[in-house]
């Protein structure tokens, strides 16, 4: 089972695909609650050199809402992460597969969420 919705966005920066994708997520009802910069880090930490690189912590407050009622310590694997990443000829946009990733905790009422939350971050992927 693959683990992430993703395309490549030819022809196109780094700049310009993060915010289609964080226009795209919010379309699609997700905020971004977190943002980590990965090149800048292991440049800062370990003096590492990389190609752009950045995790973006995505959240639908009304999936996350109905997960956490089911599975309290669900909070643990939250928020979705969406990666942005250069790749030759574009950037990457990558997104959790919150199928693969609920499949762990073995709550089948949990499956119907992370359903839904796999479906409208396919769109959002899709429209970046």
């Amino acid at each position: 089972m693959a683990y992430t919705i993703d395309r490549v966005i030819e022809g196109a920066g780094m700049a310009e695909v993060e915010a289609r994708a964080r226009e795209a997520l919010s379309a699609h009802g997700f905020g971004v609650l977190t943002e980590i910069d990965v090149q800048a880090t292991m440049q800062a930490k370990l003096g590492e050199e990389m190609a752009g690189y950045k995790i973006l912590g995505a959240c639908n407050p009304k999936m996350a809402w109905a997960a956490i009622g089911m599975e309290p310590r669900i909070g643990a694997m939250l928020p979705c992460n969406v990666i942005l990443r250069e790749v030759e000829g574009g950037v990457e946009v990558a997104a959790v597969d919150p199928v693969a990733s609920m499949s762990a905790v073995r709550n089948p009422e949990l499956d119907v969420v992370a359903e839904k939350v796999r479906e409208m971050l396919a769109e959002a992927i899709a429209a970046v």
